[in-house]
């Protein structure tokens, strides 16, 4: 892999971080209660929290959002899923979404790549 590709996900956290923090300081309401349901969503419940980030990954495949997939790849990977699980998960996001989906698990595919690099993802 190379460093290009690692900081592609590096530059990602960082832009992501910025980003949402000057949204939130235009201090509006419903954007706050917004930022706050999808908070909330990704919490223990009924389902554990680690579950629902393996269903917001295959949603965010399915719906082909490469920032959404990157963020909650990291957050699987934190959560202790191994690579094998993740990819399992991506495979239903690919049964479920089709060939159309297949730029995005190559995203994918290079985004855990990154996290193995950096250690955040076992093998």
């Amino acid at each position: 892999m190379s460093k290009t590709e690692n900081n592609r996900l590096e530059e990602f956290r960082k832009d992501r971080e910025e980003a949402n923090e000057k949204i939130l300081n235009l201090d509006h309401l419903g954007i706050k209660r917004f930022f706050n349901l999808d908070n909330n969503t990704y919490s223990d419940g009924a389902l554990p929290a680690e579950t629902k980030e393996l269903l917001g990954l295959v949603a965010s495949t399915v719906l082909r959002c490469n920032d959404c997939i990157d963020y909650h790849l990291e957050e699987a990977a934190k959560a202790g899923f191994s690579k094998e699980e993740l990819v399992d998960a991506l495979s239903v996001a690919l049964t479920v979404g089709g060939s159309i989906v297949i730029p995005h698990l190559r995203h994918a595919n290079e985004t855990l790549e990154i996290l193995e690099e950096e250690g955040t993802l076992d093998s």
